[in-house]
């Protein structure tokens, strides 16, 4: 257990150092996208799906925005330049929230 802890603490040590503002910044939107993924399976496990769209809707934009943000912080990530060397970083966010007006125009379709 104290290795676990050894290891988790240089893990975070290195994080804090090593990783820019900007993708601290897209990892802070990942953790909150996936507790709300969280809270909405948890919600559906204990009241139930009686308006399912609204749930199936709700998890699949939930699932889409992170792998979205996903996709954004491989394409900004500086160790990733090499192979996104033609892509900016504004145009790999201006595709990230075109994406994400798609999504949630279809979102709101299967609403109803």
């Amino acid at each position: 257990m104290a290795n676990f802890v050894t290891v988790l603490g240089k893990f975070f040590e290195e994080y804090r150092k090593q990783t820019s503002k900007r993708l601290k910044a897209i990892d802070a939107y990942l953790v909150y996208i996936f507790f709300t993924g969280v809270f909405q399976f948890a919600y559906c496990l204990l009241v139930g799906t009686f308006p399912f769209n609204s749930f199936l809707s709700g998890f699949i934009s939930t699932i889409a925005s992170f792998v979205l943000a996903v996709c954004l912080r491989v394409q900004v990530n500086e160790q990733n330049k090499s192979e996104f060397a033609e892509l900016k970083d504004e145009r790999a966010f201006a595709d990230f929230i075109f994406a994400h007006i798609i999504l949630h125009l279809v979102v709101v379709n299967f609403l109803g």
